[in-house]
């Protein structure tokens, strides 16, 4: 049991990590402060080192991870796109990267609830990953 909610938490944030640097590649093109360019370009690299460590383990365990959902990924896509073709802003980036975060920190607390017996490293990232995201949602507040 205790193998098989480590690979199925280390999967979610595998998942999750996967998102987060994709939303944010998707929106650094539009940036236009430094500081917010700045800020979403060393979270991304946080989340970067986070997937190193997260495959490292999933390679221990012999598995390939997971991809994020592709209707998560595609209405993630679309509502960026949409939002910032009506107002291509800092403000319009940084509730993007909010909602965004927000959701994130819901699945993975809802993940790590869910596979209580995974062990204690897998949960350590995940909580890692939750503050990071949690930070990151602290952060955009001056840009909103």
């Amino acid at each position: 049991m205790i193998e098989q909610d480590t690979v199925k938490l280390l999967r979610e944030c595998d998942a999750g990590v996967k998102m987060g640097v994709a939303s944010i590649d998707e929106v650094l093109p539009f940036v236009k402060s430094k500081q917010l360019e700045k800020l979403l370009t060393g979270c991304k690299k946080e989340h970067e080192k986070l997937d190193r460590e997260i495959q490292s383990l999933l390679e221990r365990y012999k598995d390939d991870g997971k991809e994020p959902n592709v209707m998560a990924k595609s209405m993630s896509w679309f509502k960026t796109n949409m939002k910032l073709m009506m107002e291509e802003s800092d403000a319009t980036i940084s509730d993007l990267m909010t909602d965004g975060c927000n959701m994130g920190v819901k699945s993975l607390n809802m993940y790590l609830n869910q596979y209580k017996a995974a062990d204690e490293v897998s949960k350590d990232i995940t909580k890692r990953l939750i503050n990071l995201e949690e930070k990151l949602v602290v952060d955009m507040r001056r840009y909103l």
